[in-house]
């Protein structure tokens, strides 16, 4: 009776500084949305989104919560059911089912019903399980080269799919996943001497034979800034103005006095450039110390882990999340290209915030269940 009390207690110790930050992230993203539509910045931002956001909060704040209850180790081992689902929910987008956003190039959205969802996000989740699931398992062989070409094959899978989607940004983000956990596993430096080569190969076929027109443009004009200021430039131009108009403090949240500065998808891929118009450069500083913050969290909860289960697991959501904020505030300073990928848990988007949260929830497992100072005798009781 003692030690099962003992093993709840433990679980019950969940990472309060993780969840207190992305709590305070999904408040602001709540005000920030509300403000787009008080300040009628944009004119097809309704109160729905203000509403969509606050609820897609609280049912991915409820989702991780559910999450860190559950162990890990359980989790992972019901691969079977949730890749299938997220693999076929990604399948429908190429079917009558899928359909592209006003203003996007991918084809990565499903419409069921009242409900629209972008099964990518779910496939990153099930991909940072069934990855770390497989390499846990393998880790001892996994520089041997069948074993290597197997866990290739495992993240071409999705990278290739998402891919077909016309969604190249996602389809990074599951690269650096991917990296990111391969290196923590100790990969080999062979490997790692041969990933430049094999990179430069795969940047040259995707130019080639894969990238359209407009793909290619949006990367030339990174090198060639004023090329089209009244095309593919416009809206990063927007962007980058719209982030200094704050200057130092900010226009504030709620000052139809002031002139805002429209941007489209402002609300989405380009909150980061309204954070600068309504908090200044302190207050973008600040999101970024935020952001900072969460995902060296989630990297120091992999360092107390006590496999490597959990420490992939925790490791594969760093790479995501990082990968994201990088992605996302690079094409607002005009340093990467426009690419569609939101900033975690600020964007508006009902299945990223979820998924989002959901990810947490699976840190928090680890911290749960897998934390160096939880007895192994108290964790098999």
């Amino acid at each position: 009776m003692k030690s099962a009390f003992k093993k709840v207690s433990n679980q019950k110790k969940i990472d309060g500084g993780l969840m207190l930050a992305i709590m305070v992230c999904s408040a602001i993203s709540i005000l920030l949305i509300y403000s787009i539509s008080f300040n009628e910045i944009v004119d097809n931002i309704s109160m729905d989104y203000y509403k969509t956001q606050l609820v897609s909060t609280g049912i991915g704040i409820v989702a991780s919560i559910i999450i860190s209850m559950v162990d890990y180790k359980k989790i992972v081992k019901l691969w079977f059911i949730y890749v299938p689902i997220a693999l076929g929910l990604v399948l429908l987008t190429f079917t009558s089912l899928g359909y592209r956003r006003d203003g996007a190039d991918d084809q990565a959205w499903l419409q069921l019903g009242p409900v629209n969802l972008q099964p990518s996000e779910l496939l990153k989740l099930a991909f940072i399980l069934s990855f770390s699931y497989h390499l846990s398992r393998d880790e001892e062989n996994m520089n041997e080269p069948i074993h290597m070409a197997l866990l290739c094959l495992h993240a071409l899978v999705p990278i290739g799919l998402i891919g077909l989607q016309g969604d190249y940004g996602t389809a990074i983000i599951f690269g650096f996943i991917f990296a990111a956990i391969m290196i923590s596993a100790g990969i080999s430096w062979k490997y790692l001497v041969a990933a430049p080569i094999l990179i430069a190969v795969a940047v040259a076929v995707l130019w080639n034979f894969v990238l359209g027109t407009v793909h290619k443009k949006r990367i030339l004009v990174l090198f060639n800034p004023g090329t089209d200021p009244e095309g593919l430039e416009w809206q990063q131009d927007l962007g980058l103005a719209s982030l200094s108009s704050g200057g130092i403090f900010g226009k504030g949240l709620f000052n139809k006095a002031e002139s805002y500065i429209s941007v489209p998808e402002i609300h989405n891929d380009f909150i980061f450039a309204y954070i600068g118009q309504v908090f200044g450069f302190v207050g973008s500083l600040g999101i970024i110390i935020l952001l900072i913050y969460i995902c060296l969290k989630v990297l120091a909860d992999s360092v107390v882990t006590r496999d490597s289960l959990g420490k992939f697991i925790c490791l594969g959501v760093f790479g995501m999340l990082l990968s994201h904020c990088i992605m996302n505030i690079g094409m607002v300073l005009k340093v990467m290209p426009v690419i569609g990928v939101p900033l975690p848990f600020l964007s508006a988007g009902g299945t990223a915030m979820v998924s989002m949260y959901a990810s947490i929830g699976l840190v928090m497992s680890t911290y749960c269940y897998g934390r160096k100072n939880i007895s192994v005798a108290d964790d098999e009781e």
